[in-house]
């Protein structure tokens, strides 16, 4: 397997091999046309998304500044509206449903280190996807870390750290994310 193989697997890979940084260098330069375009039409907008994200529904609206790590992991569903300063580090899929709404400065990070220490050293890396569902509400300055699933409708509390799953309907808050109301 390459090593971009590896990555979309979510097996350990090397960050630094040429075919990964050459996609990493293509999404750095679309990141900063799109970031460039804020006033740009919504249309203009929408097909700067597509051009640069691996699948956009209708109505998907992307504040300026977003950053990505490659693009082509992330789809977004009809609706989806992303806030000012959203990050998404994408090595492997991330999957935002229909309407879903996030806050500013949310960071979704499917990108993780090996736990141990000579792997680590090795600056070898590896990602877990993420999911989150249709008509979920993500506040300001969430945390959503690698492997979660947030459910359908569920509501995320800003500047929560989700570290584990989140039910459809839940709504969760703190570090770590807890559910209040299920």
């Amino acid at each position: 397997m390459t090593e971009k193989e590896k990555m979309l697997a979510g097996d350990l890979y090397t960050a630094d091999d040429p075919e990964i940084a050459a996609d990493a260098a293509r999404a750095a330069r679309w990141m900063a046309r799109y970031n460039a375009a804020a006033a740009a039409s919504p249309a203009e907008r929408h097909a700067l998304l597509v051009e640069g994200l691996g699948a956009v529904g209708r109505g998907v609206t992307v504040r300026s500044p977003f950053h990505c790590d490659y693009g082509d992991n992330i789809r977004l569903g009809d609706g989806v509206f992303l806030n000012f300063g959203c990050v998404i580090l994408d090595v492997v899929a991330v999957e935002i449903g229909a309407g879903t709404q996030i806050g500013p400065g949310v960071q979704i990070l499917t990108a993780d280190h090996p736990r141990d220490p000579a792997a680590r050293a090795a600056m070898l890396e590896f990602g877990r996807p993420i999911r989150i569902g249709a008509n979920v509400w993500i506040g300001g300055g969430a945390l959503i870390l690698p492997g979660v699933t947030i459910g359908d409708d569920a509501i995320v509390g800003a500047g929560s750290v989700v570290t584990r799953d989140v039910p459809a309907g839940a709504t969760v808050a703190g570090n770590p994310a807890r559910v209040l109301r299920a």
